[in-house]
């Protein structure tokens, strides 16, 4: 399974200034890793309300099991709720906070 280099922060900062549409193939693998494994305990969105509110949840373990919400993360902005993921596999992945210059 490809390892991310938590050195990285350059691609970590190509996605924060582009979260949506096509990245540069090592981003592309940095994000396929964050998708891949069990859902089980994998951070999603959840829209709290249409196009304006969005959250953070755990999935359970199976495909019928019940999101669990994760408190103190509600968005007014959808790339924030995107970079929020991200920053937040990224140190379930690699142990490291990502912090940004």
């Amino acid at each position: 399974m490809y390892e991310i280099d938590p050195e990285r922060l350059d691609l970590a900062r190509e996605f924060r200034e582009k979260p949506f549409g096509r990245h540069s193939g090592e981003l592309q693998r940095v994000i396929n890793r964050m998708r891949a494994g069990s859902n089980e305990g994998r951070l999603v969105l959840v829209t709290l309300e249409r196009h304006k509110r969005w959250g953070l949840a755990r999935m359970g373990a199976g495909l019928r099991a019940p999101l669990t919400p994760v408190p103190g993360h509600e968005f007014t902005s959808y790339e924030e709720a995107e970079w929020t993921v991200f920053t937040l596999r990224w140190q379930e992945i690699t142990g490291r906070e990502l912090v940004l210059d």
